[in-house]
């Protein structure tokens, strides 16, 4: 009875998820916000809120949800999950909304820092995919989108399961994320600013800084870390305009100079800034529920950058799969980490170097989609082979929903592959064999040659190139299934090396959405 209630419940699930993806389009969801940027934000706000009421839900609802709201081109994820954590520590019943997800979608829906239940994400996503779909013909409007329909699922949750807080991460952007329907946080949070997203944020720094600038509401605190001159002052100058106070990190340092060494629970030197503005959303929350519900922004405390150790367990305890995270099966250690920008793969290469340091006779590699040709080649370390594939985890989407991505093609990722495994080339100055294949290993896939390049190859899925990367030395691969298709000879001779080497060192980077099709395969307990 057991084992018939738990396919059961994988059934529902997968019903679920499949629903949801019929809310994803056959044009990317950026395209959608590019088209949506020509409206005014208070009309897209207003959609949102069209959105809301065809739920039973209300702008008003959401105040009592006591929000920390967290935006930034990089670490924002990591600050809300070290400040998820710290609060839960406090014996707090926490919410945590973040995007994307790296297995499951339920991961982005959090309720004391774990994925909703399969039992609870059915049971809520019907409540609210019957109530939207009910109604949408009466309304003269269509669903939400993939993305704004998630937010008012964990709005949904949120508020049925009756948590103390909801640590809140922004999609993209701040201004006109859907996110920013929310009217009352209680704090707000900005981590590092950098290019990224330009064709919806903007082509300038100063332009991505406003738009993150847009989550600034009237008396709400507001804290980030130290950033360029140029973004700072726009976003000071936001401050002012809105009427919020706004302040800037310390360093950890000057935390640890009082207090004594703190250990985070996530690696990397840019995790330090993370942290810090973790404590001070978490202590700025402290204080507000602290007051009952009334803002005191002459305390002492609120201008100190010091904070009570009592605050700093957490940070040991955070864990955030996937961001600089080190695993190790064997004789291969796997290094993943999802940065996409080339300030956060800048961070990524640094993080990878000092731990590699400590490793004796290691080939190592970069396995990397869809990581754009300048940012690979300003990776300045000695790699083995370069390993591209697309965001898809087998070749076979049966039972995967949860990773399927209908807004953009196979073929054009596989493109992008072949396009990313050229500038590497060029950029490394390897040498080309001239009338050579491409070393593609998909066969009558897309009328595509390139010329050989020298360590570099391109898989048709991940599981396929994870299994020719491990060369069957990972025990935890080898239940994975079978590969896609059997390596061709000349291949297998390149791996040669892989089987011989006392130590592989594999970095898995650019992409978030490859990282968690890696870890699908690399921790089987996060597909479970």
């Amino acid at each position: 009875l057991f084992s018939l209630k738990q396919t059961c419940v994988r059934v529902c699930v997968q019903e679920a998820v499949c629903a949801l993806n019929t809310l994803q389009t056959n044009v990317s969801v950026l395209d959608q916000v590019r088209r949506e940027q020509s409206e005014l934000p208070e009309l897209q706000l207003q959609a949102m809120r069209g959105f809301l009421r065809r739920t039973g839900l209300t702008v008003d609802k959401l105040d009592h949800l006591n929000i920390i709201h967290v935006t930034g081109t990089k670490g924002k994820g990591s600050t809300c999950a070290f400040t998820e954590r710290i609060l839960r520590d406090y014996g707090f019943r926490t919410g945590f909304y973040s995007s994307p997800h790296l297995v499951q979608v339920r991961e982005r829906i959090r309720i004391n820092g774990q994925p909703i239940s399969k039992e609870l994400f059915t049971k809520y996503f019907w409540e609210v995919f019957t109530q939207l779909d009910a109604t949408k013909d009466s309304h003269g409007v269509n669903m939400p989108a993939y993305f704004r329909f998630l937010t008012i699922l964990a709005f949904h949750v949120f508020l049925q399961e009756r948590v103390d807080l909801a640590v809140i991460e922004v999609g993209i952007g701040g201004a006109y994320d859907c996110t920013n329907i929310i009217r009352k946080p209680w704090v707000c949070g900005i981590s590092s600013l950098g290019i990224d997203h330009t064709s919806i944020l903007g082509n300038t720094i100063e332009e991505i800084a406003w738009q993150k600038a847009g989550i600034f509401k009237p008396g709400v605190p507001v804290f980030t870390v130290k950033q360029l001159d140029r973004p700072m002052t726009v976003l000071q100058d936001r401050a002012k305009e809105i009427g919020c106070p706004l302040w800037v990190c310390p360093d950890l340092e000057q935390y640890e100079s009082a207090a004594g060494p703190l250990s985070l629970g996530l690696a990397g030197q840019q995790q330090r800034y993370n942290a810090s503005l973790a404590l001070q959303l978490s202590k700025t929350w402290l204080q507000r529920y602290r007051q009952s519900g009334v803002y005191d922004l002459s305390h002492p405390s609120l201008t100190s950058p010091l904070i009570s150790l009592p605050l700093s367990p957490g940070l040991e305890a955070t864990e955030w799969p996937g961001r600089t995270q080190t695993l190790r099966h064997g004789p291969v250690t796997y290094y993943l980490d999802g940065a996409h920008t080339t300030g956060s793969m800048q961070a990524c290469v640094h993080w990878f170097s000092q731990e590699i340091q400590q490793e004796e006779s290691s080939n190592r590699l970069v396995f990397a989609w869809p990581l754009g040709g300048p940012q690979t080649g300003a990776l300045p370390c000695q790699f083995d082979f370069a390993v591209f594939c697309p965001n898809i985890t087998e070749t076979i989407t049966e039972n995967n929903a949860d990773q399927q991505n209908f807004s953009v093609s196979v073929e054009n990722m596989l493109t992008r592959c072949l396009d990313n495994q050229i500038s590497w080339q060029s950029l490394s100055g390897t040498e080309t064999k001239q009338g050579s294949e491409s070393e593609l290993l998909i066969k009558d896939r897309l009328p595509l040659l390139a010329k050989t390049r020298t360590h570099t190859m391109v898989f048709p899925c991940i599981l396929s190139a994870l299994q020719w990367i491990s060369q069957g030395r990972d025990a935890v691969l080898a239940t994975a299934g079978s590969p896609y298709l059997p390596a061709q000879p000349s291949v297998t001779a390149k791996a040669e090396p892989l089987r011989e080497a006392a130590q592989v060192s594999v970095l898995v980077t650019g992409s978030l959405h490859l990282v968690g099709g890696v870890l699908k395969y690399l921790d089987p307990s996060l597909a479970s």
